[in-house]
């Protein structure tokens, strides 16, 4: 297996791998290992006490970063009628009815988030095939299908992310950029752990925030002490 590159290593050096550290020193850590010429994406991995392939366990929300995630996203409204004039005064890229779900099974995915009307959805359900693996489907759980559009496209355009667990239950989002100075960083990532705080389903029993870990796109993972990010943890 081909080894880390000298960059790696150096950064990894200023990581205590046997440490959790306490919110904001790994933010500061993160910063210092983001190397790379390009503005890194710094990104939370959270590890759930819960196991997806249960209903009730299953982790799925959004929540609004307050500083924003360091791009703007593209976004795809699905609507008609009046709704498609909305859309676009409300700063959507791409809008479109049937003609655009017909786009998209062709192959057009030149868009970040998708958000539709309900009276869109009986079409939209075609694309479920397309756009569920990519998480890219809307959903009423995340806000992406709603007749208000205009604060759909407001609040993805602010910072909003969405995020779900994996097969294995953990959660991955991006909580800014390594640009971002530390108190922003700071406050987006204890607003995306009070998000999945606040979403612990019914069904998730002893400890539901295992691990967290914070890393630059390109930098080693730095563990976050959970108890120390407004969690609670349960034996």
């Amino acid at each position: 297996m081909p080894s880390h590159g000298k960059k790696y290593r150096e950064a990894s050096q200023l990581i205590d791998g046997a440490k959790s550290y306490e919110p904001s020193e790994a933010v500061a850590l993160v910063k210092k290992t983001a190397t790379a010429k390009f503005d890194e994406t710094i990104e939370a991995a959270v590890r759930l006490g819960v196991d997806p392939r249960h209903a009730d366990q299953q982790v799925r929300g959004a929540v609004v970063l307050p500083h924003g995630t360091g791009r703007t996203a593209r976004v795809l409204v699905f609507a008609k009628g009046d709704k498609i004039k909305e859309a676009e005064e409300a700063g959507a890229d791409v809008v479109g009815a049937e003609d655009m779900v017909e786009k998209v099974q062709q192959g057009f995915m030149d868009f970040d988030v998708a958000v539709a009307t309900p009276d869109m959805m009986a079409a939209v359900g075609k694309l479920g095939r397309i756009l569920g693996p990519k998480g890219l489907m809307p959903n009423p759980k995340t806000g992406t299908v709603t007749f208000d559009v205009k604060n759909a496209i407001r609040e993805i355009k602010a910072g909003k992310i969405e995020y779900r667990t994996d097969k294995v239950g953990i959660i991955h989002a991006p909580v800014g950029k390594a640009s971002f100075d530390e108190a922003k960083l700071l406050e987006n990532f204890q607003t995306f752990m009070d998000a999945l705080l606040k979403a612990k389903p019914s069904g998730a029993k002893g400890q539901y925030i295992k691990t967290v870990t914070l890393a630059a796109t390109m930098g080693p993972g730095v563990r976050v002490n959970p108890l120390r990010v407004g969690i609670k943890t349960e034996a």
